[in-house]
């Protein structure tokens, strides 16, 4: 069983109600526990409280070291002061038994040296031997005088009844002489202590002895506990027994245990009298043939440490006091520690909670002061840090107004203060027109400076008190106008254009830029900030789509974008579940009627919405750069294709349509090359239609992709020609095969005479530099005519065929029958 188990062992033995009211008492325990411990532990968690106690326990140990130090000290000094003042009293005792034995052998001397005493033994005059014991005993205060002739027999004698009971004393000191001072031993007379000494009487020859005696009373103790702080009492003992109290005294009865203790102490000192405890020594003052008797020389313990304890009580109240004084001291010292330590902690959360304002100042002049006044100067530092940090989370650096953050945060106060008061709110976007052409042309630094105008001229004195403007990004800016209903907006909106509509001189340039600008309002285009402010963007880029300037949101402009976001998340499965389908659109030799091959065109089955069309996925592609991944889906499935219609004996030139994301990828060739080695194809089956706007985003990085994509063999057109920013001197310089006609010019060009004169001098132009012709939009035979008299090479449109799907294509070109078309009359200037 462990050690643990002890409890319960201790109370499963006890009877089933006291184990009741154990577990009770227990229980009842418990919250007078947790009670304590949540008082206790806050406070055992505090510095000050911390140091007070490890100051006082520390200075509580050294006094206990210091009692415990006394305390033994004193029990040493008691015992060694007691063992000397009982060897010494055991000494006065010596001497007052020598004086008074002293003072029995002179009487006895000068008794034994009469001659008349000496006349009368001589002559056995027994009364007269009798008359002078009597005199000489009284003399010297002797109780007892004893004359034994030679023989050892008593011839006179002062005792009547214990004669014979003194001659076994007299004969044991008649025999001890020789080797011992006579009379300096005690011995027992009938039971009590006595003192007697012998000495010879000489006349010259021994003749007797007198021995003269007295018993040892209270006088003696009195006596000896007058000259020493002693107390003494007389035992004795027979051969075959313990010992025995002699009642001397008259405090002999309070005594009565004193003679079982000595038995008991052995080498113990220490006996134990009426509750109180005595260091002892035992003398021996004499023994006979059948007692021994000795004296017991008593020293009151507590009596002898009383001062002591009295020295120890002043100890103890001076380190009482000590320990108040030194408490007080040490809880003032650690309220100096700990509460410059509390304010130093105030502050450092202060400046976790972000309030860097208040200074940090502690008056003390110690290492805490130093402490101190490094967190001033962190404070100072993270004060300045912290300003500019916000600057850079709130503030546009280019501009100095408000950023997108800051914006969004002043909005969603304006609203809220809105919905409480039941007032609209308006919001501004404004993305300016060609501003882009002033950074590629005149430079990013140039721009930055147009910028800096701008926000300038948003600012003074176009926007009432209270409205805000912030830059947002580029050249996209965005005014709060808290309060303001659709009236009010159109009119700020309108102020702003007219603002930007001054010219704006810098250096020797000026320039002209204007804005589109797109309105939300508060709540009727929604209540958050987020929102309001995406939707007054929704309806700035419809504003700039349609040029109109200003245009308020309505949830027709953003009917789709919802359904488009999820076709967009969806789409990126739909490469992995092989959702997409290739679909391709003939292309004809006008002068053979032969098809020479097909445009590729992206199709999307989805599983719920059946076929997706190109329009509604493919711009948001774009944008977000999936493209290139629809790209390369179609350049793998066009490869495939052309490998399978090889195999069914058709040669066919497919061609592909590449976006700008994918003109400036420059992974792009390297894919190509890779797709080349894997498919068994000639590249120039291969046709890469590239728009006029895609080239001139980033012409010499477009320049160049296309070089390497020309070097590989790969055919490369450039689509909807004439509706972009042509400039001849980019097209002699790239390295294209084919210009395609934009289906604008074609479908027009019956009705239009300057459509067809533009149609005829695009195929002029691509004609004279080396390059073939493809038009695209022929909608009827009288197109088909047209362009055929016009020496145009390819057509594709509705009227050969509409896009199909891939696995049609070789069955439709295999029943293709070219149209028999005529020019009509009105066009034969154009045969």
């Amino acid at each position: 069983m462990a050690a643990g188990d002890t409890s319960a062992v201790s109370s499963a033995a006890l009877p089933a109600d006291e184990q009741s009211a154990v577990v009770d008492g227990r229980a009842s325990m418990r919250p007078i526990r947790a009670l304590l411990s949540r008082l206790l532990e806050p406070m055992a968690r505090r510095l000050d409280v911390r140091i007070v106690v490890i100051f006082l326990g520390l200075l509580c140990l050294v006094q206990l070291a210091s009692f415990v130090t006394i305390q033994r000290s004193i029990e040493d000094n008691a015992n060694a002061r007691i063992a000397v003042e009982l060897r010494t009293g055991e000494s006065v005792l010596r001497r007052l038994l020598a004086q008074s034995a002293q003072n029995l052998s002179d009487g006895a001397r000068l008794l034994a040296a009469d001659y008349g005493f000496r006349s009368a033994i001589a002559s056995a005059d027994r009364p007269t031997i009798q008359d002078a014991l009597d005199n000489q005993s009284g003399r010297i205060g002797a109780s007892v005088a004893v004359f034994t002739d030679a023989r050892q027999e008593i011839v006179a004698s002062t005792l009547s009844d214990n004669a014979a009971q003194i001659l076994p004393l007299i004969r044991a000191n008649i025999q001890d002489e020789g080797s011992r001072v006579a009379g300096t031993v005690v011995q027992v007379l009938g039971g009590r202590p006595f003192q007697l000494v012998t000495v010879p009487v000489r006349a010259p020859q021994l003749i007797g002895h007198v021995s003269m005696g007295f018993p040892l009373t209270d006088a003696l103790i009195r006596d000896m506990e007058a000259l020493s702080p002693l107390r003494l009492a007389l035992v004795a003992r027979r051969s075959d027994a313990g010992w025995t109290l002699l009642p001397i005294g008259e405090r002999a009865a309070s005594l009565s245990e004193l003679a079982g203790q000595i038995d008991r102490a052995g080498k113990d000192r220490e006996l134990m009298l009426n509750a109180e405890v005595y260091g002892f020594q035992l003398m021996l003052l004499g023994s006979d043939a059948t007692h021994e008797i000795a004296a017991v020389l008593m020293r009151s313990i507590d009596e002898a440490v009383a001062p002591y304890r009295r020295l120890q009580l002043i100890l103890l109240g001076i380190a009482l006091a000590g320990l108040a004084v030194f408490g007080v001291g040490s809880l003032v010292t650690a309220r100096r520690i700990t509460g410059p330590i509390k304010q130093l902690s105030a502050s450092a959360e202060r400046l976790g909670a972000g309030d860097y304002s208040t200074p940090v100042s502690i008056d003390t002049r110690d290492e805490v002061n130093d402490l101190a006044e490094t967190f001033e100067q962190m404070r100072k530092s993270m004060q300045s840090r912290d300003a500019h940090i916000r600057r850079l989370a709130y503030w546009d650096q280019l501009t100095g107004l408000p950023n997108r953050a800051q914006l969004l945060d002043l909005l969603a106060g304006h609203l809220a203060r809105a919905r409480a008061d039941a007032s609209p709110c308006a919001v501004l976007m404004l993305d300016l027109d060609r501003f882009k052409h002033v950074n590629d042309i005149l430079g990013h630094a140039f721009g930055d400076r147009v910028l800096r105008q701008i926000a300038v001229r948003l600012s003074d004195g176009v926007l009432r008190e209270g409205d805000c403007v912030a830059r947002l990004s580029g050249d996209e800016f965005a005014v709060c106008l808290p309060g303001a209903d659709i009236d009010t907006a159109r009119n700020v909106a309108q102020r702003l254009q007219r603002a930007l509509e001054q010219p704006i001189r810098l250096d020797d340039h000026t320039i002209d830029v204007g804005a589109g600008v797109g309105i939300a309002i508060s709540p009727t285009d929604g209540d958050d900030a987020h929102v309001l402010l995406g939707r007054a963007e929704v309806a700035m880029y419809a504003a700039k789509a349609r040029q109109s300037g200003i245009i308020a949101y309505q949830p027709s402009l953003d009917s789709g974008s919802a359904e488009s976001l999820s076709l967009l998340s969806e789409l990126r499965t739909a490469v992995d579940h092989d959702q997409l389908r290739l679909f391709l659109q003939p292309k004809i030799e006008l002068a053979t009627g032969r098809v020479l091959g097909g445009e590729a065109q992206v199709r999307w089955q989805h599983p719920t919405r059946g076929m997706v069309a190109p329009m509604r996925f493919i711009p948001f592609a774009e944008q977000t750069g999936f493209i290139r991944v629809l790209t390369a889906w179609m350049i793998e499935r066009c490869a495939a294709r052309s490998t399978e219609l090889r195999a069914h004996g058709l040669d066919m030139k497919l061609a592909i349509n590449l976006s700008t994301r994918d003109l400036l990828d420059q992974e792009l060739p390297e894919r190509l090359e890779r797709l080349l080695d894997e498919e068994p194809m000639d590249p120039g089956s291969l046709c890469l239609e590239i728009t006029e706007s895609a080239i001139m985003d980033d012409p010499a990085r477009a320049l160049q992709t296309l070089q390497r994509l020309h070097d590989m063999g790969l055919r490369l057109s450039i689509d909807d020609f004439g509706t972009g920013y042509s400039s001849l001197a980019y097209l002699k310089r790239l390295p294209v095969h084919e210009l395609k006609i934009d289906k604008s010019f074609v479908m027009a060009m019956e009705k239009d005479r300057a459509d067809l004169k533009i149609v005829r001098s695009t195929i002029d132009l691509a004609h004279n530099l080396g390059l073939s012709v493809v038009a695209e939009g022929v909608e009827n035979a009288q197109a088909w005519a047209l362009l055929k008299t016009l020496k145009c090479d390819e057509a594709q449109g509705f009227f050969m065929a509409r896009p199909m799907p891939e696995v049609e294509f070789a069955s439709w070109v295999d029943h293709w029958i070219p149209p028999d078309t005529h020019l009509n009359s009105e066009y034969a200037e154009f045969a």
